[in-house]
């Protein structure tokens, strides 16, 4: 693809990052059988009650939608979103700097609802700055024990609560998530009862992390990303498959496949998004990422019923999504490609919290992750981008998005 020159003001970025997307064809999607018999289009008094599911083990019971809380910083979107029926809320520690779990606790307890909501929140293994686990390792397991206790107290303070349903320990890899320092934290803040459950969030090495949870048993929860462009990941569907058959309670995340509202040719059918991912049993709930009451309203109207309707299986079946809406899956076969050694997958996920996202925030805050060895600032000198991708991201194309950001 051709080089763009690039003058980018934060409003060029998000418009720069959505453009120029590939055309080549993917299989057509399958769109499967009905599993309820009405879509409710308006969320209002009188609609039905939203479906529920059983987080696997824990036996809480929660509406197959609910919020990702993350690029959220108006509280009167989480207000509505419990009044129209949501219950679990995600949050962590990273987001916005601290000030996601301040809202998010702020409006529960105005609200006092405390009893009849869901909060999970997740806080990062200590040290950890990368995929390859950073220096971590540097610390004992006492230290990184009352780091990670440390973390989760300020969590608790601002979510004002003297306790989450859900603590979960943000992307780490296999070997972290057994690491004796996490195990024995998490574990400790369970026992206390300050966490009634405990899981992992994963966007990388996500169907050995999902079966990981499965073999030992000591997480409850695992929030995966999981998306109509991972439809042919067998791996990753058997997994989900795995997990749930052993209790453990799997949550969607990234369900609109990186959060965009419009691809490059035209706007994503949401509903049918986000129903694909829900039209998979062994997914509890999704936590799409919305910051309006429109957004609010279109994503919870899936709550209601998951049988499509003509248009959005026009869209699964008929598009190029795959490659209409290219998604990162953090596989890391793009690293090989690079002759610097760059964490390329941690480069287009800051890539797509701005361009895809707009949260600058964010897009800052996993830059900032990236240890000094493998970070965006070694391919200041390079003349041209030689790293592949190994089905549709347009690499070269998003790290000069983020050269024109950042340097």
């Amino acid at each position: 693809m051709p080089s763009t020159q690039h003058n980018l003001s934060r409003r060029g970025f998000l418009r720069g990052g959505t453009l120029a997307l590939s055309a080549a064809a993917v299989p057509h999607l399958p769109v499967g059988s009905g599993i309820a018999s009405r879509l409710s289009h308006e969320v209002s008094p009188s609609a039905p009650s939203p479906i529920f599911r059983t987080l696997g083990r824990t036996g809480l019971k929660v509406p197959i939608v609910s919020m990702g809380v993350m690029n959220a910083d108006n509280p009167a979107v989480v207000q509505q979103s419990y009044e129209i029926g949501v219950r679990l809320f995600d949050t962590a520690l990273s987001y916005q700097g601290g000030r996601n779990e301040e809202m998010v606790g702020s409006v529960i307890k105005r609200l006092g609802v405390r009893d009849k909501v869901i909060i999970q929140t997740k806080i990062p293994v200590p040290g950890a700055r990368s995929r390859s686990g950073g220096d971590s390792g540097s610390l004992s397991t006492a230290e990184k024990s009352a780091r990670i206790l440390e973390d989760f107290e300020g969590s608790l303070k601002r979510l004002q609560t003297d306790y989450v349903d859900v603590l979960m320990m943000h992307q780490p890899t296999v070997s972290q998530m057994n690491d004796p320092g996490v195990v024995q934290a998490m574990g400790e803040a369970k026992k206390q009862g300050r966490a009634r459950f405990i899981g992992v969030s994963t966007h990388a090495a996500q169907a050995d992390v999902l079966n990981d949870a499965a073999r030992s048993g000591f997480y409850d929860v695992v929030l995966t990303a999981f998306n109509f462009t991972q439809a042919g990941d067998q791996a990753l569907l058997e997994a989900i498959r795995n997990a749930a058959a052993k209790g453990i309670g799997v949550i969607a995340m990234k369900t609109q496949a990186s959060g965009r509202r419009f691809s490059g040719t035209g706007r994503v059918n949401q509903t049918a998004a986000l129903k694909w991912v829900l039209r998979h049993p062994e997914i509890t709930t999704a936590v799409p990422g919305y910051t309006n009451f429109e957004h609010m309203k279109e994503d919870f109207s899936v709550a209601y019923a998951l049988e499509y309707t003509d248009e959005e299986k026009k869209f699964l079946a008929e598009r190029n999504l795959q490659a209409d809406v290219p998604f990162c899956k953090q596989c890391g076969k793009c690293e090989p490609t690079c002759p610097a050694g760059v964490d390329i997958p941690a480069l287009m996920r800051t890539h797509m919290y701005a361009a895809s996202y707009g949260n600058f925030y964010q897009a800052r805050a996993t830059l900032d992750g990236i240890e000094e060895s493998r970070h965006l600032r070694l391919c200041r000198d390079c003349p041209r981008c030689s790293a592949r991708c190994a089905e549709y991201i347009d690499i070269a194309r998003n790290i000069g998005d983020l050269r024109a950001m950042y340097l």
